[in-house]
């Protein structure tokens, strides 16, 4: 499976923020190593779907190259990452999305594939990595059918993605807390201390 595809798994990186941590800057596009982030997130990504999807509300013409689709919140004001995830789900072709942040340049083919995998063990219910008792609820698997109950939860007030994919059974891929693969780069100061992946 190595080299194969996800056959019916979208992926959506989501680029969409504020970027408050960043200056106000859009994180995808800050510079790392050489490379804007969405890049490094693109490069594990890309191999592994026929349908890539960014979710981003500004630069649009800068991130298109990335993508298969650019999608936008319906909502100003910069809503979260929901808002984002609702857009992706409202346009992924195949039955899974997999959800990714774009301030994670260590992600490898082996976490995608893992996620993917433990997803399809129960394809019908959302997946979320887990961290010792710390969900990752922006690296998680939605089942594109759960789009009609997640908007309804939306119109309803909730805000936050990771009580509507618990509310739904979510399931947890347990991962060592200390794995460097799910490093949060959100901050300049976090950025200059980490070093490219190896072999990059």
């Amino acid at each position: 499976m190595q080299n194969s595809m996800l056959m019916d798994c979208s992926i959506l990186l989501l680029a969409g923020g504020q970027g408050r941590r960043m200056g106000g800057r859009d994180k995808g596009l800050v510079e790392w190593h050489g490379k804007p982030l969405i890049a490094w997130s693109h490069r594990v990504a890309r191999s592994l779907t026929d349908d890539l999807l960014i979710s981003c509300n500004r630069n649009h013409s800068l991130y298109a190259p990335f993508a298969d689709k650019l999608v936008e919140d319906d909502w100003s004001d910069f809503a979260g990452p929901l808002a984002g995830i609702r857009a992706g789900l409202a346009v992924a072709r195949h039955p899974l999305l997999m959800v990714l942040p774009c301030d994670a340049p260590l992600i490898d083919d082996s976490l995608l594939r893992q996620l993917y995998l433990a997803a399809r063990q129960a394809p019908s219910v959302p997946l979320m990595v887990r961290r010792g008792v710390q969900w990752e609820p922006l690296f998680c698997i939605i089942p594109t059918a759960l789009c009609p109950a997640i908007e309804a939860a939306w119109k309803d007030g909730e805000r936050s993605n990771r009580r509507v994919l618990t509310s739904h059974g979510a399931r947890p891929l347990d991962l060592d807390p200390n794995d460097p693969r799910l490093a949060n780069l959100n901050s300049p100061d976090l950025l200059s201390a980490q070093p490219p992946p190896l072999g990059t």
